[in-house]
């Protein structure tokens, strides 16, 4: 069957998403779209996917619980789990790898967490849009040791996409997609043997796909999205 998802959206955990990115606003914006699927990929962070994952079961839409880290080159990597608490476990990991930098809301917007009544029950203290101080090659290798799957992510769009950071995507890197974005010129590269990903990378409401996007699975479930994903 065939399932439409969009797997790069953006809560107000990430200082650069809107503030009406909440839990149940972008669950609720999905619903509305007819979205089988999505996936909340937060920078460097996870911390609002129980309440997101809280509310998409609510809904019956489908959460592939992410993450998009930054690596040390500057570039976007998206990584997707089976379940929240394993997405939770390596964001701790992904945690410890952050710089000591905190932010500064009035510049970069503020880091909310929120319960599943999307009120606000923390602030990230953290800048989470930092750039790790982990490689490229080196977080796709702990995103597969961690038991997730690694999707680099908009290879193709200027800022932050691995083709512009490190002027090509590195062979020695198992990569189970590749996410490519419409919004810009393709890719002057060989994808084929890719699966490709197209995504919003929504940080407003409004920017979530409509049912544009769509992959083959063997039933409506985060195990089977996760499989088609990794070709499993």
């Amino acid at each position: 069957m065939n399932i439409y998802c969009d797997l790069h959206i953006h809560s107000c955990l990430s200082p650069c998403g809107d503030a009406l990115m909440t839990p149940n606003n972008i669950v609720g914006m999905a619903y509305i779209k007819e979205l089988d699927a999505i996936a909340v990929c937060d920078h460097n962070a996870c911390r609002n996917l129980p309440a997101v994952k809280e509310a998409a079961d609510m809904m019956g839409v489908v959460l592939l619980p992410g993450m998009e880290l930054t690596t040390k080159e500057e570039a976007h990597m998206l990584c997707y789990f089976r379940d929240v608490e394993s997405c939770m476990k390596f964001g701790e990991f992904v945690y410890e790898h952050i710089p000591n930098i905190k932010n500064k809301p009035e510049f970069f917007g503020e880091q909310q967490v929120m319960n599943a009544q999307d009120e606000e029950i923390a602030k990230e203290e953290k800048l989470l849009i930092s750039a790790l101080d982990l490689s490229f090659e080196e977080c796709e290798r702990q995103i597969h040791l961690h038991g997730g799957i690694c999707v680099p992510a908009h290879i193709n769009r200027g800022a932050n996409g691995v083709l512009n950071a490190l002027g090509f995507l590195p062979s020695g890197a198992r990569y189970d997609a590749l996410e490519v974005s419409d919004k810009v010129a393709p890719p002057n590269t060989d994808l084929s043997g890719y699966r490709i990903l197209r995504s919003s990378d929504a940080h407003y409401l409004e920017n979530i796909l409509e049912r544009e996007f769509s992959l083959e699975v063997k039933e409506k479930s985060t195990d089977a999205l996760f499989e088609a994903i990794a070709g499993l």
